[in-house]
């Protein structure tokens, strides 16, 4: 599944999204805080806008943050349709600064998005950079992992014996990719409440980046996130469907 996704953290104002390339198969998350409804409602309306209602899931909160003049103008100016051309990746705004990854076709598309970005916003904006054209290191991981889950005891963050086997193997990989930066995605059925499941999810890929930590694997190198139950693979309704969403994903994003 290709996806990308921008997130906004504690007060800080960054947008997670998840997409495909064009139409998504799976929801577009939008999280952070903002200051106002208004806001808000105009951030909300231009993701809507670009990836149709039926596909953004909204979690923004109001808060008190303080934003840089015309924040949520520049930010909208960011909110282009070149963003589907990116894979696998995250937009982050924190204030004024951007920070762009994932995947693209070829390397001039790297370079046109963030040159089109800066174009965009005013020189007190800084852009990072942080696109990539391979795809191999993604494929590395992959096999390391082969479809199988990481596995923690019923209800917790715990990992199981075989769970840890999984990880030593994803630690493997992780040396052999050097400078390489990981982002661990924690996920759950929809049994229970929501609330609950979001922070077992961010429990148990914390705890998988602790793991990795033990293994030698620089914590710098690792993001974590928790989504709990808002990125089904499979159905909830059965056994062997809650089965595959309570998962752990892993993405390199540079």
């Amino acid at each position: 599944m290709r996806h990308y996704w921008i997130p906004l953290i504690g007060l800080l104002y960054s947008f997670p999204l998840l997409a495909d390339v064009a139409v998504p198969t799976a929801p577009i998350v939008v999280s952070g805080t903002v200051p106002d409804e208004a806001t808000h409602a105009k951030l909300i309306a231009r993701i809507r806008e670009l990836y149709g209602t039926d596909h953004v899931v909204d979690q923004m909160i109001i808060g008190k943050v303080i934003l840089p003049a015309n924040w949520a103008e520049h930010l909208n100016r960011l909110l282009d349709p070149s963003l589907r051309q990116i894979t696998h990746g995250q937009l982050k705004v924190e204030g004024n600064l951007v920070s762009v990854h994932g995947e693209v076709a070829n390397e001039a598309l790297r370079q046109q998005i963030a040159s089109d970005m800066a174009t965009r916003l005013n020189p007190t904006y800084t852009i990072h950079n942080g696109l990539r054209v391979s795809v191999q290191d993604q494929s590395l991981i992959d096999t390391v992992v082969a479809n199988r889950n990481i596995e923690f005891e019923s209800g917790s963050a715990n990992l199981t014996e075989s769970g840890k086997t999984i990880l030593n193997a994803v630690a493997s990989a992780l040396i052999k990719l050097q400078d390489k930066c990981v982002d661990i995605t924690g996920y759950t059925d929809n049994h229970g409440v929501r609330t609950s499941n979001i922070i077992l999810s961010q429990s148990r890929a914390n705890a998988v980046k602790a793991y990795l930590i033990e293994q030698h694997i620089q914590p710098e190198r690792i993001n974590t996130y928790g989504l709990g139950p808002d990125r089904p693979i499979a159905s909830n309704d059965t056994a062997e469907g809650r089965t595959r969403n309570r998962r752990i994903e892993f993405r390199v994003v540079q």
